[in-house]
């Protein structure tokens, strides 16, 4: 049995929805064309006049203070100068301020789109952003809450989800999947990888749970509200209207409901300002005034956001390598093997930092991330695979340098001591090939093996420059 709520106005509410996804091999070159023919501008940190563009008429960012809030190493992946370098995050941004209804079975509320963007990730993964504010002049805490709820379900899956849709002017979409790619990135959808979900059964978008984007939520009450540890619960598991349309809260557990906020909390400005954080949602619950909201805004549009996404990316770049190496065939697929050592070694050294942050709370708010996520379990297991993967490997290449050995060995003994004395005076110069029928054999045996031997270096050395050549190729895809 759940608790009583008691409902609460809200001076603002503002979301950004967010929704990984995996890309093609070797699409991102003509993906990002396509998003620039599409109005997607690209990001750079030295442009100051896109602190301003990308958030609203209201809002701005910082681009200096989002520079000194990450660590030099950070900012290299997170601010790449030349859009060519994949090695680094990638962001497209396209303002749209538009003017939405989202039809629900309690309600309808009405929302600003102020912008999309995409963000192209090394090992082929992205984000799809959608930055919203809700428009509604009575909106209470409570229809934020199943506004966002409802918002981040992809496709239906519950009645709630059917009973959902978005109203854009004439148009009508029936699910927000079909909103996201008939409406704001329209180039996006025939890029998509879906191999990685090969074998599912009802899922067909990469990496997800039940179909759910994530939230990164801002909600400003009125001075005179006290948050209190339901509030912060409720933000924390999206618990808005019960069908009956009364506020709801997903416990009834008192107790319960302050060991939960006590570890995904983080109330380093309480009571005036709590942050929340699990697998599913980053929220921001404050009763500051205007000026102090809009500055946790810029870092809620900025730095936080940065922070959001490195850590999701560490996530889902965790999973998707030990997606693959669930699906390796190690005794066959010699060449994957190698391939995932090299993708392993290259996360480890260059994007799992220890720290992301320059400062203080900076550091604590990505530690309470990476401990939702549980990224740090995700990596030591990921570790371990390398670890089981190298010892692998290394026998193999003993075994199979060992058979190599053999090999050469006998043709050496053998073709050197036995075969060359026998027949090699019959291969000097213009060959009489009448020879051969006089031959006994023991001389049979001998050239058999002297030429099988020359065979077998040509397709040795062949194998060599393939390899090579095969290594260079899918360094290059990598």
């Amino acid at each position: 049995m759940s608790l009583h709520v008691d409902e609460k106005p809200l001076e603002r509410a503002v979301l950004q929805f967010i929704f990984p996804f995996a890309y093609k091999t070797g699409s991102s070159k003509q993906l990002m064309t396509e998003l620039e023919q599409d109005g997607f501008v690209p990001f750079r940190l030295d442009d100051l006049k896109q602190e301003h563009a990308f958030y609203g008429p209201r809002y701005r960012v910082s681009h200096k203070d989002m520079e000194r809030y990450f660590m030099p190493y950070a900012c290299c992946i997170l601010f790449p100068r030349n859009l060519d370098d994949d090695e680094g995050f990638r962001r497209f941004a396209k303002p749209i301020g538009q003017s939405c209804m989202l039809h629900m079975a309690s309600q309808d509320i009405p929302f600003i789109l102020h912008a999309a963007e995409v963000v192209l990730c090394p090992f082929h993964l992205g984000f799809i952003t959608l930055r919203i504010e809700l428009d509604h002049a009575d909106l209470t805490f409570s229809e934020a809450l199943e506004f966002a709820d409802r918002f981040r379900v992809l496709q239906d899956v519950s009645a709630k989800d059917k009973q959902t849709s978005v109203q854009i002017s004439a148009n009508e979409y029936k699910q927000i999947e079909d909103y996201i790619f008939r409406e704001i990135v329209r180039t996006m959808l025939a890029h998509l990888d879906n191999e990685v979900t090969q074998g599912a059964y009802f899922e067909t978008l990469p990496f997800f749970v039940d179909e759910r984007m994530y939230v990164q939520a801002m909600f400003q009450f009125k001075e005179s509200e006290r948050i209190n540890a339901a509030d912060s619960f409720r933000a924390m598991y999206l618990d808005g209207i019960t069908d009956g349309g009364a506020a709801y809260i997903s416990a009834g557990n008192h107790a319960y409901i302050d060991e939960q906020v006590k570890r995904h909390g983080y109330e380093r400005w309480a009571p005036d300002t709590f942050f929340m954080m699990n697998e599913t949602t980053f929220s921001v619950l404050t009763r500051d005034t205007d000026t102090r909201c809009n500055q946790l805004l810029s870092q809620h549009f900025g730095e936080h956001y940065y922070g959001l996404l490195m850590s999701l990316f560490h996530k889902i770049s965790l999973l998707k390598l030990a997606n693959q190496y669930s699906h390796l065939n190690v005794e066959r697929d010699h060449r994957s093997v190698q391939r995932l050592i090299r993708q392993i070694n290259k996360f480890s050294a260059k994007y799992y930092f220890s720290e992301l942050s320059a400062s203080v709370q900076g550091r604590e708010i990505v530690q309470l991330l990476r401990n939702s996520f549980g990224s740090h379990e995700l990596f030591e297991d990921v570790k371990e695979t390398l670890a089981e993967l190298l010892r692998y490997q290394e026998g193999h290449r003993s075994k199979s340098q060992n058979n190599l050995l053999l090999i050469l060995t006998l043709y050496t003994v053998v073709g050197g001591i036995y075969g060359m004395n026998q027949v090699i005076e019959d291969l000097k110069g213009d060959i009489d090939w009448s020879k051969l029928a006089a031959y006994s054999v023991f001389e049979y045996i001998a050239l058999f093996i002297t030429l099988t031997g020359l065979i077998v270096g040509i397709i040795l050395g062949l194998l060599v420059i393939f390899r090579w050549w095969s290594d260079r190729r899918e360094l290059r895809k990598e």
